[in-house]
């Protein structure tokens, strides 16, 4: 079985409750402008997205692949630390590392040691397994980052603050751990089964899915809070 193609009359009709959810945000809170901005932002990269992909993967080749993972990294850095104002700069280099190094290490495991992909390079899984790696890494350590500092500036000492935002960090990916095949099927095991695949082969690829984003999430974000161990609490 393939996936049904969607035609551009087919796909308005999937913004029909996005549209009624923006009415309603107008009614209810007087403004409509961040929201409809982040709809139309979506769609926008979404499009661009889907045709640079289209071009990566007739290129099959490794430097581009890695230029792709470069800018990846780079964006999931900077907007990781979007919520924290005036710490973003001092803490970029942080997050990136945290990000990057892990995800990086993470990734080729996956790759290489779980699903064997040839060539190494290949970017049709590379490329949506970085994206799956660095966007759950740069929601874990924004979370901690927004939640150290604040408790930080509270008077906490560095350990309970560390302690604190590493478990805030780390609430959506346990939630998504507990939810899933319960209250959800992820997008990667759906989308599987929609083309075809066994679910139980379906199935296999979302456990590793899930056992990369939990650990990728977990050791980036104590690692990245490690780096902001006071030199007075070294």
């Amino acid at each position: 079985m393939n996936l049904y193609d969607i035609s551009n009359l087919q796909l308005a009709y999937a913004f029909i409750p996005a549209l009624l959810a923006l009415i309603i945000f107008y009614r209810w809170t007087a403004g409509v402008g961040n929201a409809s901005y982040a709809v139309g932002r979506m769609l926008l990269q979404l499009l661009l997205i889907g045709y640079a992909l289209a071009y990566i993967f007739e290129t099959e080749h490794p430097v581009v692949v890695l230029g792709v993972l470069t800018v990846m990294l780079s964006a999931a850095a900077w907007i990781s630390l979007n919520s924290i104002g005036k710490q973003r700069k001092d803490w970029l280099v942080k997050a990136a590392l945290a990000i990057g190094v892990v995800g990086m290490a993470v990734l080729i495991l996956v790759t290489q040691a779980v699903v064997a992909v040839e060539p190494w390079y290949a970017p049709n899984y590379v490329i949506p397994l970085a994206g799956m790696i660095f966007a759950n890494t740069m929601n874990a350590v924004s979370l901690a980052a927004e939640r150290f500092m604040s408790e930080r500036e509270d008077g906490l000492a560095y350990e309970d603050a560390r302690r604190r935002a590493f478990k805030a960090a780390m609430i959506p990916v346990v939630n998504s751990l507990f939810a899933v095949g319960l209250v959800s099927l992820p997008g990667m095991m759906t989308g599987q089964i929609l083309s075809g695949v066994s679910p139980l082969i379906a199935a296999r690829y979302q456990i590793v899915v899930m056992s990369m984003l939990f650990g990728a999430a977990g050791l980036s974000t104590a690692w990245f809070l490690a780096m902001l161990r006071p030199k007075t609490a070294a």
